[in-house]
């Protein structure tokens, strides 16, 4: 079988950040990176599907809700894949996810869908947890800039 995309990214070359992983026809997918990869500290699956349940919710009800295809947590728990229609410029993906991860660090209600009706593991949730570990990724998107989307920006600088 021929090597996927993702696996052919050195991830030794970049850390926290936000980066287009493919285009395939309208959709974009961007890869939201919470802790650097193979880093020694990975996003534990409470809080990793609590963010999962807010970002998703904040991104579906935003002024890009037509826009978002899927939002879901990386099997590597080291962040998510964001994937957009090609109608949504870099800059509001950045300030989608931005703006996402701002509401989950100051939420402090129910977490959405969190009963067992509406989630097939709705006891394994860290909302405490999930406010501190989107920190990280919060502070380094204030000066994001659209360039800094793609991997080769940061390859360089390695």
């Amino acid at each position: 079988m021929e090597k996927i995309a993702s696996f052919q990214v050195d991830h030794t070359k970049f850390g926290v950040g936000m980066y287009i992983s493919r285009i395939d026809g309208d959709a974009v997918t961007y890869d939201v990176r919470m802790v650097k990869p193979n880093g020694g500290v990975y996003v534990s699956n409470p809080s990793l599907h609590t963010i999962e349940h807010l970002f998703a919710t904040y991104a579906r009800n935003s002024e890009f809700s037509d826009k978002i295809i899927y939002v879901g947590p990386m099997g590597c728990r080291t962040g998510f894949y964001l994937i957009t229609r090609d109608t949504m410029s870099g800059e509001d993906a950045i300030k989608l996810v931005r703006d996402s991860y701002r509401f989950i660090s100051e939420y402090h209600d129910e977490i959405p869908g969190c009963t067992a009706v509406e989630c097939g593991n709705y006891l394994e949730h860290d909302l405490e947890s999930a406010r501190k570990d989107v920190l990280p990724l919060l502070e380094k998107l204030e000066n994001y800039t659209v360039e800094m989307l793609d991997y080769s920006w940061h390859m360089s600088r390695n």
